[in-house]
């Protein structure tokens, strides 16, 4: 039998890479000398190993359990010498070790376990056991290669740092970093949560296109591709809104849609050009309505997902615990700014109070815009929450229903917590004339230069020629909640496989 291979966790550096895999290389060669696969089909396993531990949490130390087991897993440690060796191999969700004795292993087995690196895929059959301190094991008469590693995994002890390995590398990060793996259990839970609250409230959930004639549904710049079988240009899809009250005229009354959205801006902590939202609408409701809802996902998910209703947020408490404060946001920018403004006010006396607060503006802007710029960059970002803010300036919620005490407002609010929008929602604007009157103030802004005007949707307003009940709309950041739930900084955290500048 050959000598068997001795590692240590930080061993992984030794020789250089290159070398490494040229050694491991060599070993998966060895195995296909012997006839053996080093990249099998499949394995049956008779139970995880989470399974395991939990059947057998309470037998005694030194114990033969006289069942015979079949588990695959990494392997992640391997140690001892001579005629008694140990590995611990680990699957999803838990691990175990695995006893090596010389006069258990068949010839065949022996090669494999002599052949085996940290990193390794190898299934193993034998009796269930617990060493004489306890720890649950398999005395190994059996064992397969499962798939021969040719890379090592990072040092155990100081995992992989480098953010950019890190991001690039998502699947080496999940195995190197627990904590990583946190962050995405938190995420998979919390998106499950919103699933299953939404379906308990008669929600349906639907897909809409991602590839679109036109981006709709919110103020951005979008990606823009061709395609041939048509010949025609297409936009990625900013947002789903659009076609989520065409299913509404259409009949469903209740509908969501988790999805991919795409805005070709700027990358950043909080952004990401690819992005994950929650939109749901739901008939015969009001912008008061999609306060109750979005209150309800949020704090249902974070208890679910994190098990807590408190996160430190850049080393502050944000506290979720119901009821959340609902404020009109002119109201909330005169207690910041000490002045009262209003989208009726003159444009030049709006640009010298934004000039006073350092916020900078295009001379394009009307009033409502400059005051959605003095909301966005004087008392957004130094509001905490959470706290739902009401009422912004029609002129820049173009598809939201105006007020009835006051047109130059509309019926929409912002959830923000930790200084950013974490949801948005409104009652939805379904007079169809006025829907075409923002439209052509959208396509005058457009020609005038901006890049974020929405466009005008023609087949949106013919949708509510047909009619759109009273209808309530709400949109939450999936990224930025996980972001608050995980308690980290950075939306490249959250996103399994962020956007990164092509490799050299």
């Amino acid at each position: 039998m050959s000598t068997p291979v001795v590692q240590s966790a930080d061993s992984t550096m030794h020789g250089g890479l290159a070398a490494q895999a040229a050694e491991r290389r060599a070993k998966r060669d060895a195995l296909a000398a012997r006839g053996i696969n080093p990249y099998p089909t499949r394995f049956e396993r008779s139970a995880t190993l989470a399974e395991l531990q939990s059947a057998h949490s309470g037998l005694e130390p030194d114990t033969r359990a006289g069942e015979v087991v079949r588990v695959a897993g990494r392997v992640v440690s391997i140690r001892g010498h001579g005629k008694l060796r140990f590995a611990t191999i680990e699957d999803a969700r838990s691990t175990i070790q695995l006893m090596f004795q010389a006069n258990h292993l068949p010839e065949e087995a022996a090669a494999v376990e002599a052949l085996i690196d940290l990193g390794d895929w190898i299934g193993a059959t034998g009796e269930l056991i617990t060493s004489r301190r306890g720890e649950l094991s398999v005395d190994v008469t059996d064992l397969e290669i499962l798939s021969k590693a040719l890379r090592p995994l990072p040092d155990k002890w100081h995992g992989l740092s480098e953010a950019e390995t890190r991001y690039r590398q998502r699947e080496v990060d999940l195995l190197a970093n627990k904590e990583s793996r946190k962050v995405f259990d938190v995420r998979f839970k919390t998106l499950s949560i919103l699933r299953d609250r939404l379906e308990a409230q008669d929600f349906v959930e639907v897909e809409t296109p991602i590839l679109q004639p036109q981006a709709g549904g919110a103020i951005a710049r979008p990606f823009f591709t061709h395609a041939n079988a048509l010949d025609s240009e297409f936009s990625l899809r900013i947002a789903p809104e659009l076609y989520l009250k065409r299913l509404i005229v259409g009949g469903y009354e209740r509908v969501f849609e988790i999805s991919r959205n795409f805005r070709n801006e700027g990358i950043d902590t909080r952004h990401s050009p690819e992005f994950t939202s929650l939109e749901a609408y739901r008939a015969f409701g009001d912008f008061h309505d999609g306060m109750d809802l979005t209150e309800h996902l949020i704090v249902e998910a974070a208890r679910g997902a994190a098990g807590r209703l408190e996160f430190d947020f850049a080393g502050q408490r944000v506290d979720l615990t119901p009821p959340w404060p609902r404020r009109d946001l002119l109201d909330m920018l005169e207690e910041r700014i000490g002045q009262r403004v209003h989208p009726s006010m003159p444009v030049d006396d709006l640009r010298k109070i934004a000039e006073a607060n350092d916020v900078p503006y295009l001379p394009s802007w009307g009033s409502g815009k400059l005051i959605f710029e003095l909301y966005d960059k004087a008392l957004m970002s130094q509001t905490l929450g959470p706290v739902f803010i009401y009422h912004y300036p029609t002129e820049v919620s173009p598809l939201a229903r105006q007020s009835i005490e006051d047109p130059s407002l509309t019926d929409r609010f912002e959830l923000v917590v930790g200084g950013r929008e974490l949801a948005n929602g409104y009652s939805e604007l379904n007079d169809p004339d006025e829907q075409q009157k923002r439209f052509e103030a959208e396509a005058a802004a457009a020609a005038g230069g901006d890049v974020e005007a929405h466009p005008a949707d023609t087949a949106f307003v013919r949708a509510l020629e047909f009619g759109l009940p009273p209808t309530s709309g709400i949109g939450i950041g999936i990224d930025r909640l996980v972001m608050l739930f995980a308690e980290v900084s950075a939306i490249r955290d959250v996103i399994l496989f962020p956007i990164m500048r092509p490799e050299a």
